[in-house]
């Protein structure tokens, strides 16, 4: 049974929304948790084949001038596939991510076995009392110490492996469970918010 602290916990940076609007990654930043613990991380900048926006210049602090020093998206991929291995994967607001991600992997024809979930569902069900559900915004109402930039790839991920293993530890004292099962966490996020007191309760009373 695969078990929801034992992850590849990822972050892209991109030109923009949508890779079906022809976004590309600009950087991909990585931490693997093993029971809990960073066992390793990935971080690379990635050149998409052409010049990104002011905008995003400025929303993330990458260049132009950093992006045209690193290697071509296919070859940062061909590594960061072999990074995550059959891994499962988080991503705060996964959905984004995972298309990011599926795009950049078919275009080099590398496919991943592991399953995809989502700190931004969880987060919602577990910390329902939170101001909202940014990741910025999680780290401060969670007391997560944080002193450095937010939309960099691998200080994201790092961040969102904090508020990952705080979000399973509140799920283990709510259901007495001694670790959460992957598979919990899957259901709990498409568990409707009202419901998720009575699905935590029923786990602790059948554990």
């Amino acid at each position: 049974m695969s078990m929801a602290d034992t992850l590849i916990v990822l972050d892209f940076e991109t030109t923009g929304l949508s890779p079906r609007q022809g976004d590309r990654a600009i950087e991909i930043g990585a931490v693997k948790l093993v029971n809990g613990e960073v066992v390793d991380q990935f971080q690379e900048l990635m050149d998409p084949g052409f010049p990104i926006s002011a905008f995003i210049e400025d929303y993330t602090g990458i260049t132009n001038t950093h992006l045209q020093q690193a290697d071509c998206c296919s070859e940062v991929m061909q590594r960061f596939s072999d990074f995550i291995g059959d891994s499962n994967l988080l991503a705060h607001n996964a959905s984004f991510d995972k298309a990011f991600l599926d795009a950049e992997l078919e275009r080099i024809s590398r496919p991943y076995t592991g399953h995809f979930t989502c700190s931004l569902l969880a987060s919602r069900r577990i910390l329902q009392q939170a101001p909202n559900h940014r990741l910025a915004t999680l780290i401060d109402y969670s007391n997560i110490p944080s002193q450095g930039e937010f939309h960099r790839a691998l200080y994201d991920a790092q961040m969102t492996a904090k508020l990952w293993l705080i979000l399973l530890s509140k799920l283990q004292q709510e259901t007495r469970l001694s670790s959460i099962p992957f598979a919990l966490i899957q259901k709990l996020n498409t568990t409707p918010k009202k419901s998720v007191a009575r699905l935590l309760a029923k786990l602790a009373a059948d554990g």
